[in-house]
């Protein structure tokens, strides 16, 4: 064996010494800098990594066992205000009643009794229902509170409560059903709660009624079923029977529909071994199952955390490290650059020449005295550039015959002029036929074609840029049965400074396509207005809607998508009051290129008053089309 190793050594040993001193610098470079480098960053980000979980595993731990110190509250004010109910002797003898009983004791004990028991309610406002029923078909129900039990007898929790001989059953559902059966429209919408239920023996084990205490689960736990949506977490209850409880919306059951299964699985497995395994993954995702039992109820509360923003931090600090063992590696190559520089003449000759003519210089040779890597890289070098030279000659060659064949097609294409002179016989074909619209929409579509396809520049007159507007909206009324009115109060020296092309069209294509957005109903008066203005050498052009306006929330969200420095790679979605995209793609090109020809000073501000108007105020330097800025 030892034998076998010095042979082993001894031809790695030679192999090695027949190698390039750059392949020895390299190599002994890479086992002393990236080995422990690796090793450190390895250690570094599972230790990392290890605290973000424990993190977010305590933080959500915290906010569970929060929610458990309200329920248990809850719990007991159910409790509390069932044995208040309960103890009551006038109850009692109420609710035992076989015979009608005095009108005057009647009118006593609601106006005494039944208001101490409307008052339990009062005092608990988290508590839905305060209900007792009686088995006794001659006594008076009471509404809401004192009713038979025949109206509930039929209820699966009804005989499980009798089983247990006045101990506590909770139960939890999904509906809160109406005992007086006024309209099955109450039926319509799911309103969970969570019901105590206990059977009320005077004397023991004499059966009397039943109480029932119940509390909507938005009230017993909160954090279950808010209203502020967190991405990041999601908290369940689970009754005695492993049936799930929690919000329909954003839930994390929508894109994972295997969680709910996962979750009774693992709280049956901890019932019987009382062991909770706290990790799951589903299509790619991971999650934290945090759990904390609820044994005076019998059921369970569960956090269920994403692990998506923990997994994002800790792949950013995966990339930091990454790239500060990268920085470091270019660091160590800098200097071992430099030394190279000194050690190695010739190579520092060869990479000059190699710089010189990446910059664009003519190659015209180079002559390394000497043999070893460095004439043979030299000598590679002159060869490779002999072949780029023919290469760059073919692919000019190339470009040449692609340019002539390019010309060639643009020849054969179809002339813009046989599309307007078509036009122009269409619109004759109409007038002769007296369809005047015809021959008006047609030379509208004209104007338009005319303005498009004769893009000289950037900059046009504010004339041009207005007539287009005028043939857009004339076009557009044709589908309208409310026409749109469009208003201009501009003067004439106005009319003659620069704008850029296409700058105000789509902010008028905004307005016409989303400003009377009333889902189908088409609204009369509907008008445009184009106002401009200046100061201090500064055009504002004001282009108003009477159209329904945007709710401050949609306009802020309206700003920001124009403003925003970087792409967004999604659309907000949604619309504001008057159908305006709340992405404002068109508005935040304008912007953009105002900004681009005329500076960050210049660009798109907007103005709305919900169900009135919506302004979009440009801000453009007065400049004359010739170039000329004026006063």
């Amino acid at each position: 064996m030892r034998k076998r190793i010095r042979e082993l050594w001894s031809s790695f040993s030679y192999w090695w010494g027949r190698r390039s001193l750059q392949s020895r610098l390299v190599a002994a470079y890479i086992f002393i800098i990236l080995g422990p480098s690796l090793l450190v960053s390895v250690y570094s980000f599972r230790t990392i990594n290890n605290t973000y979980v424990r993190d977010a595993v305590d933080k959500n731990n915290y906010l569970l066992q929060m929610e458990k110190l309200h329920i248990v509250n809850q719990i007991e004010v159910m409790e509390r205000a069932a044995q208040m109910a309960d103890s009551d002797k006038v109850v009692q003898n109420y609710l035992m009643n076989e015979v009608d009983p005095p009108l005057g004791e009647l009118i006593d004990f609601n106006n005494t009794t039944y208001m101490n028991l409307n008052r339990i309610q009062v005092i608990n406002p988290s508590i839905e229902h305060l209900r007792l029923y009686s088995p006794s078909p001659n006594m008076y129900e009471i509404w809401p509170i004192i009713f038979r039990e025949s109206r509930v007898s039929a209820e699966p929790w009804f005989q499980e409560a009798l089983e247990l001989k006045g101990r506590e059953l909770w139960v939890f559902q999904n509906n809160d059903p109406d005992l007086m059966e006024r309209s099955a429209n109450l039926m319509t919408e799911e309103r969970p709660k969570v019901s105590l239920v206990r059977e009320i023996n005077v004397p023991a084990g004499h059966h009397i009624g039943m109480i029932q205490v119940d509390m909507m689960l938005n009230n017993f736990t909160p954090k279950t079923y808010t209203n502020v949506r967190d991405n990041q977490s999601q908290m369940f209850i689970a009754d005695s029977e492993l049936k799930l409880f929690t919000r329909t919306d954003h839930s994390f059951t929508e894109n994972s529909p295997q969680l709910e299964s996962a979750i009774a699985e693992r709280l049956k497995n901890y019932q019987e071994t009382g062991e909770w395994n706290i990790d799951y993954k589903e299509g790619g995702k991971s999650f934290l199952l945090i759990h904390a039992p609820l044994d005076r109820i019998g059921a369970s509360l569960l956090n269920v955390v994403s692990m998506e923003d923990v997994m994002k931090r800790i792949s950013h600090t995966r990339n930091l490290l990454i790239g500060a063992n990268i920085g470091f590696i270019f660091l160590l190559t800098a200097i071992a650059y430099v030394m190279n520089a000194f050690i190695l003449k010739n190579l520092r000759r060869l990479t000059e020449t190699m710089k010189k003519v990446r910059k664009g210089e003519a190659y015209t040779g180079i002559t390394i005295r000497g043999g070893g890597e460095v004439g043979e890289l030299a000598h590679h070098f002159s060869k490779l550039m002999n072949t780029i030279n023919t290469l760059v000659a073919q692919a000019v060659y190339k470009q040449a015959l692609s340019k002539e064949a390019e010309l060639r097609t643009l020849h054969n294409q179809i002339d813009a002029h046989f599309l307007y002179n078509t036009l122009e016989n269409i619109k004759m074909l109409a007038e002769i036929e007296d369809q005047r619209t015809i021959s008006d929409a047609l030379t509208w579509l004209g104007g338009m074609m005319r303005y498009n396809f004769k893009w000289s520049g950037e900059y046009v007159k504010l004339r041009d840029e207005i007539r287009h507007i005028q043939n857009y909206i004339e076009i557009m009324n044709i589908r309208f049965e409310h026409p749109i009115r469009l208003e201009l109060n501009i003067e004439n020296t106005y009319l003659e400074v620069e704008v850029l092309k296409m700058s105000l069209q789509p902010i008028v294509e905004n307005s016409v396509k989303h400003a009377w957005n009333t889902g189908g109903e088409e609204l009369s008066g509907r008008t445009i207005r184009i106002d401009v203005t200046e100061a201090e050498g500064e055009l504002f052009i004001l282009i108003r809607d009477n159209g329904l306006g945007l709710t401050p929330e949609r306009l802020a969200a309206l700003h920001e998508a124009i403003y925003a420095r970087e792409e967004e790679s999604q659309e907000f979605s949604g619309s504001g009051t008057g159908g305006y995209k709340a992405g404002g793609i068109g508005l935040r090109n304008v912007h953009q290129r105002l900004q681009l020809f005329y500076g960050e000073a210049y660009g798109l501000e907007l103005q709305s008053e919900p169900g009135q108007w919506t302004t979009v105020f440009m801000t453009l330097p007065k400049v004359l089309l010739t170039g000329d800025k004026t006063s």
